[in-house]
């Protein structure tokens, strides 16, 4: 069995503060952190996604740029690369081995496997090429990203498991919603303290 993680998009625009800020989204990025330091080798690989957004565009209708956003198909404008919103949360300290896969760039990209590596590689042929079988995924926003990247690493034959106390949703009902699809799918959802 090769385990990596997941850890979907903690950047400053996703946490308090920033423009599409989820509520919890700062205990997320320190307790993913206090996670690593504690269990350094408990993950074979580490991948850490973040929206890449184009700032010239609308990305194929993910922005609304004229009239209020509908906050399901279209949001504020976020994660423009480059920019300090589109950069990792400070509390998310990083090994340094981590993959770093940028989604979104043009696209709505909600998955880590709409992204790609800073080499140009998918997700999925990453997963093929470190042998991995089972993914731990933890991060923002439980009821958009996270549940597109678990139920894609669920498609791409992965044995998923939720940290459930380490991702935050924008709604509640939305995020149980996610949780339950997720988990119906055949992810495991558990804590942290469930890694080994």
């Amino acid at each position: 069995m090769t385990r990596a993680l997941f850890i979907i998009d903690i950047q400053n625009d996703f946490t308090e503060g920033g423009a599409l800020a989820v509520a919890g989204g700062d205990a997320v990025a320190a307790g993913v952190t206090a996670l690593l330091e504690r269990l350094p080798d408990a993950y074979d690989a580490i991948f850490a996604s973040r929206d890449w957004h184009d700032p010239d565009s609308d990305n194929g209708g993910h922005f609304a740029l004229s009239g209020e956003p509908d906050y399901t198909q279209n949001w504020p404008v976020h994660c423009v690369a480059g920019t300090p919103g589109a950069d990792y949360h400070p509390a998310l300290r990083l090994p340094e081995h981590v993959i770093n896969i940028r989604k979104g760039q043009g696209e709505a990209g909600y998955s880590i496997f709409d992204g790609v590596s800073e080499g140009g590689e998918k997700t999925g042929e990453l997963l093929i090429t470190n042998g991995v079988t089972d993914v731990d995924i933890v991060g923002l926003a439980t009821d958009h990203c996270v549940r597109a990247s678990g139920l894609h690493a669920l498609e791409h034959g992965q044995h998923v498991r939720v940290l459930t106390d380490l991702i935050a949703g924008v709604s509640q009902e939305s995020s149980d919603a996610a949780l339950a699809e997720l988990a119906h799918a055949g992810a495991t959802l558990a804590t942290s303290d469930a890694v080994a």
